[in-house]
């Protein structure tokens, strides 16, 4: 059975394709908003090494001092500055989408300038509150 020549020509064209990661750069915001659902997660486990450290400070004097030891390791401290970071970097995010919920800055330039806004206050602010934690415990 022969083909139409309309068929023919149908099945010949090349189909269009999407954008390739390679290619495609996602716009700021979208690439906050991923952050803000991601660092929301890790703030589950964050939250739970902060409840593990209270219970060890209810608990005995030696496992209070295995847990500081924990926290304290090169390890923990990285772990300690992400919870940080990412405590920041959420309440930020849900700043933004306090003012966005008001019908403001929804203009796609102010939407980038508060995303970036948003990275640039969370990592200041993680700074700032690690510096003032070596600088009050004197280490």
């Amino acid at each position: 059975m022969s083909k139409s020549p309309a068929t023919r020509e149908f099945t010949r064209r090349e189909r269009p394709l999407s954008p390739h990661l390679t290619v495609y750069r996602p716009p700021i915001t979208m690439t906050m908003s991923i952050i803000h659902r991601i660092t929301g997660g890790a703030l589950y486990f964050g939250t739970l090494l902060v409840a593990l450290w209270l219970m060890a400070a209810a608990s005995s004097q030696a496992t209070f001092d295995a847990v500081n030891w924990a926290f304290g390791s090169w390890l923990g401290r990285l772990v300690l500055f992400g919870y940080t970071w990412a405590l920041m970097h959420h309440m930020l995010g849900g700043v933004r989408h306090l003012i966005w919920d008001t019908g403001a800055a929804l203009e796609k330039g102010t939407a980038s300038r508060i995303a970036w806004v948003t990275l640039a206050g969370s990592i200041v602010l993680t700074l700032l509150i690690w510096i003032a934690g070596y600088l009050t415990r004197g280490a």
